[in-house]
Order: C-alpha cells, then sequence, then structure tokens
C-alpha cells in the first residue's frame, strides 16, 4: 500500500446498450479518463458490461455470463496494470452449470486479482428480477489491501443493509465501494421518485457515519427499455462519495455519461472513529439474535 494517506477515487458512471463490446471499449475509455484525471482506486457500474437484463426473466441473459477468471478480468487486468490503478469490476458470473452469480473482481495497480465478491442480498421486485438470475453470494463480506487503500465492496441491494457494511468495515475497510443499478420505474418517479433517491442516498452515508468509513456509489444512467415488454427503468446516475461524517463530497447529475475524482485523506476514518467512537462502543455480547429473522 502506499504510504501517502491521500487516495484519488475515481467513479465511472455510463449509459450501456445492448452492444457489449461497446460497453466495454467505452469503460475503459471512461476509465482512461479518470486516470488521466488522476484517480487511483476506479470503481465501475453493476453489470457494466450489458444491458440491466433483470427487468424481466428470460434464459436468453444467461449467455452473457463468463466464467472467473475470464476475458474481461483478464482484459481489466491488463488495463489496470498498464494504468497503474486499483479497478473494481462488476461482471455477470457463471460458476457453474445452473449456478450464476452477480459478482465484482477487485483487481490491483500491478494487474493482480485480490479476489472477487458475490452480491450476498438478491431483489425480486417489479423491474429488478434478479433472484432468476442471481444464486446469493457465499463469500462473505470481505476487505482488501490495495495500493492505494483497503477497500470493501458490495453490490447495489447490499447498499440497504447496516450488516453488510458494518461487517465489512469490521474487516477493515477504509472506503465501501457500492457498484449500482438502481433508477426510477417512469410510472413512478412523479410521486415517489425524489424521495426514493433520497433514501438510496442517506441509506449510504448513514452507512458511511455508523462505520466511520467512505462510501463510494457508482450507478448507471440513461433509459433502458424491458426486454419483456414493460415500462423500462430510468437509471438515475447521480454516482456520489461521502466522507467518513456522512458530508457528500462529490456527486455527478443524474442524466450524465462521465466520470467523478475526489481526493481523499484516509487519515479521516481514525479521526472519526476516535470523535465518534460507535465500533469501540458496541455490545457485541447483546447482539447474538442478529442471528434471527425477528424476535418474538
Amino acid at each position: 500500500m502506499t504510504s501517502s494517506p491521500n487516495t484519488k477515487i475515481g467513479l465511472v458512471q455510463m449509459r450501456c446498450s445492448a452492444d457489449e463490446g461497446a460497453n466495454i471499449d467505452r469503460a475503459e475509455s471512461l476509465i482512461a479518463r479518470a486516470a488521466t484525471d488522476g484517480a487511483e482506486i476506479i470503481c465501475l457500474q453493476e453489470l457494466f458490461s450489458t444491458p440491466y437484463f433483470c427487468q424481466c426473466e428470460s434464459e436468453e441473459p444467461f449467455a452473457l455470463a463468463e466464467k472467473f477468471p475470464g476475458r474481461l478480468t483478464d482484459r481489466m487486468a491488463v488495463l489496470a496494470k498498464q494504468l497503474g490503478v486499483v479497478l473494481i469490476v462488476p461482471f455477470f458470473e457463471q460458476r457453474a452449470a445452473g449456478v450464476y452469480h452477480n459478482t465484482a473482481a477487485v483487481i490491483d495497480a500491478d494487474g493482480a486479482v485480490l479476489g472477487i465478491y458475490r452480491k450476498m442480498h438478491i431483489p425480486d421486485d417489479p423491474g429488478f428480477y434478479e433472484k432468476y438470475y442471481f444464486t446469493p453470494g457465499d463469500l462473505g463480506f470481505r476487505a482488501w489491501d490495495t495500493a492505494f487503500g483497503k477497500i470493501g465492496v458490495c453490490i447495489c441491494w447490499d447498499q440497504w443493509f447496516p450488516e453488510a457494511a458494518r461487517l465489512t468495515a469490521l474487516a477493515g475497510a477504509e472506503i465501501l465501494f457500492y457498484p449500482t443499478a438502481i433508477g426510477w420505474l417512469p410510472s413512478e418517479k412523479a410521486e415517489f421518485g425524489a424521495a426514493q433517491h433520497e433514501s438510496w442516498q442517506i441509506s449510504q452515508r448513514a452507512h458511511g457515519i455508523a462505520n466511520g468509513c467512505f462510501v463510494a456509489a457508482t450507478n448507471r444512467t440513461g433509459y433502458e427499455p424491458d426486454p419483456g415488454g414493460g415500462e423500462g427503468i430510468e437509471f438515475w446516475g447521480q454516482s456520489f462519495l461521502s466522507a467518513p461524517d456522512g458530508q457528500v463530497v462529490g456527486q455527478l447529475a443524474c442524466d450524465a455519461e462521465a466520470v467523478l475524482v475526489v481526493e481523499i485523506d484516509r487519515r479521516e476514518v481514525n479521526r472519526q472513529r476516535i470523535t465518534w467512537p460507535f465500533l469501540r462502543d458496541r455490545r457485541i455480547d447483546a447482539y447474538g439474535s442478529l442471528d434471527q429473522r425477528l424476535i418474538d
């Protein structure tokens, strides 16, 4: 790990089409742009190489999945080494026949693949039929020492669960990354859109406060039609970075394909945890019931 306490975080927010090759090419171009702007750890959005195919249930998208390691992670490892950056690369993983995961690879600045995280919480809602495609992750909540800081990765629906953030922070993560694909159903946007977005951001900023961590959420942008004939999703973008005190220190627009690069001082993690010592004051002797669905 670098001896400098300062790290530049890069978030890539992009539109996705049905052309997988074009999506990957564009992601590489945006990664290079972020690296030119000084980014040292760069995070792509959830399932960045494909459309968000979970809007309906169909066998066809399974053809998009790949093994790990595979061609996408190999290609991104070469890019990470060329640019000297850490990359967080979400992808659709085929682990075995009939067993698929929503996964993110963590690639260090020398091109070494440090490991993968498999999405633990899998939603099943209108327009987000992920249980049809993804087996829940079984690798737990992890953190990796990279060239530019110790990071943890969760994916989209995980961002609503405080347990996921807490366990990732307890594993040592200074920065929690949340690659995401979330947006509005057009029929709901006028009535619920502002509140939905606000809840999404507040939830993640609260994880940062509760754990004294930086939080980086990168979301896709643009409208994607539903191949099953539904109304489609307008992804709300607004990728952001928040500090350990929960303050937003950088944010992209709703409808912009863009990169966000923000320099952070990782010493803020320790300063915040000294000032608000939530990890110190946890009553770990009293939390045994957390392994129950409900306490009746």
